[in-house]
């Protein structure tokens, strides 16, 4: 539901979301579609096209938007299509020589049933102005622009959201919970409590967009996604945005003055010659590697580069926002729709935690080698020697830059470690082959993805013939908790199920199985509750 002025905003809602940014947005549709209460509060009016920061929305983000029916959608209005290009090249210019390629990378190239969905390139604007079209369409969330909150207080009952609008009039909104998607300098954050830890890099990097329609006439290395140049003058990192000659760069080590004053020799350096360029927005930066030391007060959580920030090498930030707004989306509906627990919410940080951390490493990790520790003597040379130099140049690029785009254990392999809503995980803890992970995926005969037959609550997955989970069912509705059950083998899924292992599988509305066993527990109410929240954990996952 659209909104933009003070006029529009309630008294109370069930959901505040402060940020409107793509991460804020994605929590609002993983709640609206619940029939959640939202109101997001974004103090841009409108979205820059001239800052397309994110550029990589990988496989799980890719798996998120087909369950909100926005994959295909997103596609459409991508610039760039996944077939324009699945590599990464290195080299001395976009006119010089080539040192070393990557192919099939980011997700972008589909792996049998790996996965529903291929990653996307596309610009954060292009994800964003989507998911703001998504919010407005959902009757339960209001989307007010021009805003910003300015003041969080919160008691036992309820928070206490001030609200000013672009006049500086100030408007307090309650809500049962509030959510900080506010980004680095988030006011939550800071009303809350909560701090960053963790350092920031050294050495400054200035991005830019520019618009160059001569430059792709004279790349010589074919279409690629992403151009990482070697050389003295420019090295650096740069990219299409689209077909018709807008790109993005990253000079690294460079600050803001030189930048901007020197952004055309810049261009010209990336290029490998002169070109006509126009400069459309800059954007200085320098690398953080930051988590806060808590992500949940009471009654307000953060999400996003609210509570974690990490180098963009890789394409893991956004990403990671979106997973901490689904992980705390499906969690805060259920707690509001009564069949959550308070363990349930407890949950969010701990189960998030690491997966952030993780990201946080593996980032860090990729910033190591960049275009300016790749520089050599003779890269664009002649005979023997510059032969010699690229191919030592190659064999370094391959060896240290392989992880970096070519990362789907990361993205698809996290697996939930301790967590008191999955019965039987524990640190060390035996468990089933497949619980506390993302559910295996896998198509069927007609194309769809066996992620098409899950509920958007719990998901109960039986073969053929085995009433062992009738126990499972009745006590999820005793407790009032949402149940799908999916026949694998009605679904002709016989081998799927095979793979499984367990005869029962139970899966959260975020696809991570939370439970699989052969034979119902003794308790079944038990295990609904761990699963919901509101019980004691059970100490080993029944009948495994």
């Amino acid at each position: 539901m659209p909104s933009d002025g003070k006029k529009h905003l309630p008294e109370h809602v069930q959901v505040l979301i402060a940020g409107g940014g793509p991460v804020g947005l994605a929590a609002a549709v993983e709640l609206g579609r619940r029939g959640v209460g939202c109101l997001v509060v974004e103090p841009r009016p409108t979205v820059s096209r001239t800052r397309p920061r994110c550029k990589t929305l990988n496989v799980r983000t890719m798996e998120h938007l087909r369950r909100w029916g926005l994959a295909d959608r997103l596609r459409a209005r991508a610039p760039l299509p996944a077939s324009w290009s699945q590599d990464v090249v290195f080299c001395t210019s976009l006119t010089g020589r080539e040192l070393s390629r990557f192919t099939g990378v980011l997700g972008l190239v589909p792996e049998g049933d790996r996965f529903a969905e291929i990653g996307q390139q596309a610009p954060q604007y292009v994800l964003e102005e989507l998911l703001r079209d998504a919010v407005e369409e959902l009757d339960t969330c209001r989307l007010v622009r021009g805003s910003r909150v300015v003041a969080v207080r919160q008691d036992a009952g309820q928070v206490s959201v001030t609200v000013e609008d672009g006049a500086g009039d100030r408007s307090v909104v309650t809500a049962d919970y509030v959510i900080g998607c506010d980004g680095p300098r988030s006011v939550v954050r800071e009303q809350m409590g909560s701090r960053y830890i963790g350092g920031e890099a050294l050495r400054p990097n200035f991005g830019m967009v520019f618009e160059s329609t001569e430059l792709r006439e004279y790349v010589r290395h074919g279409p690629a996604v992403q151009y990482w140049v070697v050389n003295p003058s420019a090295p650096a990192l740069v990219g299409p945005l689209d077909r018709t000659g807008t790109w993005w760069a990253i000079a690294f080590g460079v600050d803001r003055p030189t930048g901007e004053r020197q952004a055309q020799r810049i261009i010209d350096g990336v290029a490998g010659r002169p070109v006509r360029a126009k400069v459309l927005s800059t954007d200085p930066w320098t690398a953080r590697m930051q988590i806060v030391d808590r992500m949940r007060h009471g009654r307000v959580f953060l999400a996003g580069d609210a509570a974690h920030l990490n180098p963009p090498f890789g394409g893991h930030g956004l990403n990671t926002g979106i997973g901490d707004a689904v992980d705390l989306g499906w969690k805060l509906a259920a707690a509001l729709a009564g069949w959550g627990g308070t363990k349930l919410l407890d949950s969010y940080e701990g189960e998030r935690r690491p997966v952030q951390e993780r990201v946080i490493e593996e980032a860090t990790a990729n910033m190591r080698v960049l275009s300016t520790e790749l520089l050599a003597d003779n890269l664009d040379g002649e005979g023997i020697e510059g032969a010699e130099a690229r191919t030592a140049a190659g064999a370094r690029i391959q060896e240290t830059k392989k992880a970096e785009f070519h990362s789907l254990d990361l993205v698809l392999g996290l697996r939930i470690a301790s967590s008191p809503v999955v019965p039987g995980v524990r640190d060390g803890e035996e468990r089933g082959e497949w619980t506390g992970a993302r559910l295996p995926h896998v198509f069927l005969q007609d194309g769809r993805s066996v992620y098409d037959l899950l509920g958007d609550h719990l998901t109960l997955l039986t073969r053929e013939g085995d009433t062992s989970g009738s126990a499972v069912v009745a006590a999820a509705h005793e407790r009032g908790v949402p149940l799908t059950v999916v026949n694998l083998s009605e679904a002709g899924l016989q081998d799927y199920a095979e793979l499984l292992g367990a005869r029962m599988l139970l899966v959260r509305p975020d696809q991570v199985v939370g439970w699989a066993g052969d034979e119902a527990s003794e308790d079944a109410l038990a295990l609904i509750d761990t699963l919901r929240g509101s019980a004691q954990r059970l100490d080993a996952a029944p009948g495994t």
